[in-house]
């Protein structure tokens, strides 16, 4: 199964895990997948997760029986990529999300982004 946008399915998978209260997830391994992934967990809106051989499974996290990630919306597209300069990085909701950035020095939050004064490719916003 060849995907245009590996990044988008992996979202997808976990917004509607989420939505039907599943407690893991599963999907194929790639750098671009856990470095996004290590930042959900990083970030608490992922519990953990777990790698075997080509297949990831991340344990979903959940606040009082509600999913820790109320809406996770992708930004930059493969057919329309989104750039924001080291002062334009968005705030997701007054600083309760995240933006997650894919910036010269590796993915980051949007949070790290402008603290060490990067721009880059907006990949998506968690909150």
């Amino acid at each position: 199964m060849s995907l245009v946008d590996p990044i988008s399915d992996m979202l997808t998978r976990i917004r509607n895990a989420y939505a039907v209260g599943k407690e893991s997830v599963c999907f194929e391994d790639s750098k671009l997948k856990m470095a996004v992934l290590e930042l959900l967990v990083a970030n608490g809106y992922v519990d953990s997760y777990t790698k075997e051989e080509r297949t990831v499974c991340a344990k979903l996290k959940y606040v009082d029986g509600k999913p820790a990630i109320e809406k996770v919306d992708r930004i930059s597209k493969p057919g329309r990529r989104i750039y924001a300069k080291k002062d334009e990085v968005p705030t997701i909701l007054s600083g309760r999300g995240i933006v997650i950035i894919s910036t010269s020095k590796g993915m980051m939050t949007g949070d790290d982004a402008k603290l060490q004064q990067l721009g880059g490719e907006l990949i998506c916003k968690v909150y």
